[in-house]
């Protein structure tokens, strides 16, 4: 036990010592002390993670850190493929994300689900983009397709819509599970968190710095990126950036694959 605990507090001070290195990347707002004890909580419940090496797990958490976002809170993942990780943003972490630092302040941001036998119309009028939708109550009829709003405080809008089959689309070419009980037991709510990551990617952004934008290019990259392999050892405190492996846009953590655990592993975590 107490050889685990001092694997815990050595990664701790590790990854300390990196935020430190790159205080300057990350937000003014930044809670560096919440951020780690959140890191290793996270560790501490993916015993799976834990196999990953240790530069190439900090490399992911530090993603998390340029833009500020929460594991702890699932507003953003690690997530293990083979002897890899990728950092995944999830539609909570990208609705916060653009909240904060869209160029255009942002009122509100929602998804709604359309159906058989709701009316929904899209127009542009003078240049201006509108959509008006009228939902039946209660309506548990097929499902036609969805739709994202962003309302901006001056009274602007931009909104994304998607059909069924460009939601599917999405499930048969991006994501790495899905066949999940989250596609299986949830389509609505998963067509939701697609077209608001669409939706999201697509606002206009204040970076801080260069580093923040890099780590949401990295997480909002739609194109299908071929599984880097590689047993290289990263240096935790290389001066040069890293290139972590890049995962679909409209991925979520209900699309994480998992390494298989031994029987006998145990998380050096714990």
């Amino acid at each position: 036990m107490a050889e685990k605990n001092e694997v815990a507090i050595s990664f701790s001070e590790m990854l300390t010592d990196k935020l430190d290195i790159v205080e300057q990347a990350l937000p003014s707002d930044f809670n560096k002390t919440r951020f780690v004890q959140n890191a290793i909580s996270v560790l501490n419940d993916n015993p799976s993670i834990t196999n990953i090496n240790k530069g190439k797990l900090i490399a992911g958490l530090l993603k998390g850190a340029y833009l500020g976002l929460d594991f702890a809170n699932k507003e953003c993942y690690l997530i293990p493929y083979g002897n890899d990780v990728s950092f995944q943003v999830d539609y909570k972490g990208m609705i916060k994300f653009t909240r904060k630092y869209s160029i255009r302040p942002i009122m509100d941001i929602y998804a709604k689900i359309i159906r058989e036998g709701d009316t929904f119309e899209e127009k542009i009028v003078d240049g201006h983009p509108s959509v008006n939708f009228t939902p039946l109550p209660l309506n548990d009829g097929k499902i036609m397709g969805v739709f994202a709003v962003c309302l901006f405080k001056d009274g602007g809008m931009q909104y994304e819509v998607m059909s069924t089959a460009d939601v599917q689309n999405v499930r048969t070419n991006y994501s790495k599970a899905s066949n999940s009980k989250a596609w299986k037991n949830s389509f609505d709510e998963m067509m939701k968190k697609v077209c608001l990551r669409r939706l999201c990617k697509h606002i206009e952004c204040d970076f801080e710095n260069i580093e923040s934008r890099k780590a949401w290019e990295d997480s909002s990259e739609s194109n299908v990126v071929e599984q880097k392999k590689s047993d290289e050892v990263i240096d935790v405190f290389a001066q040069k950036p890293e290139n972590p492996l890049e995962t679909p846009a409209e991925e979520t953590v209900e699309d994480a694959v998992y390494t298989e655990i031994p029987d006998d592993f145990k998380s050096p975590f714990k």
